[in-house]
């Protein structure tokens, strides 16, 4: 495997771009960013210098992972959401040294056009729907809507939602088995 790398993509001398990562058309992907194997970045990409990317991360046309961003294993990013990385922005005040970190763990998605403020974390598996404004820490396998989102219920590894109940609850697509109470969702067994 190789990097494929767009003729029309930046790639700062210094970034570590794992084996079988795509950049496409207009990327820039800043000199000291780390990313991982088997990583797709579409169209308009923007990765910042102290960002962390693990391997599998899909990230849609659009979106920009600004510094103090990290993202885990087979996460994915849908079109044009956004990161912060500033709580109080202001033109006139400096806070570069303020970055609050944001987290995305392991297999979250993200969806279109949703916004992560920063200095929160998303767990694993988490899903955080079209549009959604994440203003706090949102736990494992949570499926998040709204603004500010708000938990309306789990999703399953396979990116499924998962009956609405409490105990053991067994995903209807992937028959993955999960113990829910009204606030964890924990795997029990894996398929």
């Amino acid at each position: 495997m190789t990097v494929k790398i767009h003729p029309t993509a930046i790639v700062d001398d210094g970034a570590q771009i794992g084996d079988g990562t795509a950049v496409w058309h207009w990327v820039h992907v800043c000199a000291d960013a780390k990313i991982g194997e088997r990583c797709s970045f579409g169209q308009n990409v923007f990765v910042g210098n102290d960002v962390v990317i693990g391997n599998n991360v899909k990230v849609q046309n659009n979106v920009s992972i600004y510094d103090a961003v990290t993202l885990e294993d087979d996460v994915f990013c849908g079109p044009s959401m956004v990161f912060t990385n500033v709580h109080n922005p202001r033109s006139h005040v400096s806070r570069k040294h303020e970055y609050r970190r944001t987290v995305v763990k392991k297999g979250a998605t993200i969806g279109a056009n949703a916004t992560v403020v920063c200095g929160n974390q998303i767990g694993e598996y988490a899903f955080i729907g079209a549009g959604a404004v994440v203003t706090k820490d949102v736990i494992p396998y949570a499926l998040m809507v709204g603004t500010p989102a708000k938990r309306i219920g789990w999703m399953c590894q396979c990116g499924e939602k998962l009956p609405a109940s409490t105990g053991a609850v067994q995903c209807p697509h992937c028959q993955t088995t999960f113990q829910i109470t009204d606030s964890t969702c924990e795997p029990l067994t894996t398929n």
